[in-house]
């Protein structure tokens, strides 16, 4: 197991502290502030906590109140909200400082056949013919290194390879559309309540950065802020999150 999933996995083992209430702590280097996707997959772990194996997330939504602090335990208590014959609902509140950061819902459902269609498969070069992402950042941090102070470079738990990404120095305004190829950086446990924790981490990777494309920005402008408001995913059939998955992102609209 490589040393950054070993991290990701010990990050989203949550310590019980009493019945429906766990304790969390963050990477110790890396991020200015807690990273979105960290707290969707933790809230995601203490949900899980509390319901039968017999049941899988569906459909989770998630408000971002308050930025996280990365020094300080992150509180997750858990709601047990509603327990019936096919469906349990759950709320999570993380807390630190004594205030909600976060909150979310998450509705899971014990796995019954039905209906089944899907969108057909986008047309994308496979992963094998994509830079990832670390390298490219590499490459332009030795062009450049005083746009990239505040944005460390370390080796991620998330291997990205974005399929013709932006020219992050010289924006032009462009489709509000990205796809990129996406897994961990090496092998993960069979357990799928983690491949779902997992891939609930991976979620908020990059989205911010597609509703930049249409205005011809760059998140390496000092005069942007950019952090996540709210998320919600819903979880249509099994995966595996150390496997590839082609993430398709747009940004239909922005204002305010």
């Amino acid at each position: 197991m490589t040393a950054p999933i070993e991290q990701l996995i010990n990050l989203l083992n949550l310590e019980e502290i009493e019945k429906n209430h766990y304790r969390a702590t963050s990477p110790s280097e890396g991020w200015q502030r807690v990273y979105g996707g960290q707290v969707l997959g933790q809230a995601l772990v203490a949900a899980s906590r509390t319901v039968e194996n017999d049941r899988q997330p569906h459909s989770l939504h998630g408000y971002f109140l308050r930025p996280g602090d990365m020094k300080v335990p992150i509180l997750y208590k858990v709601d047990r909200i509603r327990d019936g014959r096919s469906f349990t609902t759950r709320r999570v509140v993380a807390i630190q400082h004594g205030r909600a950061i976060f909150s979310m819902s998450i509705s899971f459902q014990v796995v019954e056949d039905g209906l089944s269609h899907q969108f057909d498969m986008p047309d994308a070069p496979p992963p094998e013919a994509v830079r990832d992402e670390l390298d490219i950042r590499k490459e332009l941090m030795t062009r450049h290194p005083e746009l990239f102070e505040g944005h460390p470079l370390s080796t991620r738990p998330i291997e990205f390879r974005p399929i013709d990404p932006a020219d992050l120095f010289n924006p032009v305004k462009q489709a509000p559309r990205q796809m990129a190829w996406m897994r961990t950086r090496g092998a993960l446990p069979d357990d799928p309540r983690l491949h779902q924790c997992v891939l609930a981490y991976l979620s908020d990777w990059s989205l911010l950065d597609t509703a930049t494309l249409p205005h011809g920005i760059s998140y390496l402008q000092h005069n942007i802020q950019m952090a996540s408001l709210d998320h919600a995913m819903w979880f249509h059939r099994p995966f595996r999150a150390d496997e590839w998955l082609l993430y398709v992102q747009d940004s239909p609209s922005a204002s305010g």
